[in-house]
């Protein structure tokens, strides 16, 4: 649970931009978009796999 202690003449929108800075570390809603659906550790590799090989054709063209 996230604890956000609001200081003194401290304006609510400064203590809620420090809960959403916080929260945005926690990696909560990260981890709940991931966990929506199943992904087989097979298809997870692939997909690595095929971003890399697309990664490294962008570098490849980027160093010409």
């Amino acid at each position: 649970m996230l604890i956000i202690n609001v200081k003194e003449n401290e304006s609510i929108d400064k203590a809620l931009k420090r809960f959403k800075k916080k929260f945005e570390k926690t990696g909560v809603l990260r981890q709940l978009r991931k966990r929506q659906a199943f992904e087989k550790p097979s298809v997870a590799r692939r997909n690595e796999v095929i971003h890399a090989t697309y990664v490294g054709h962008l570098r490849s063209n980027e160093e010409m």
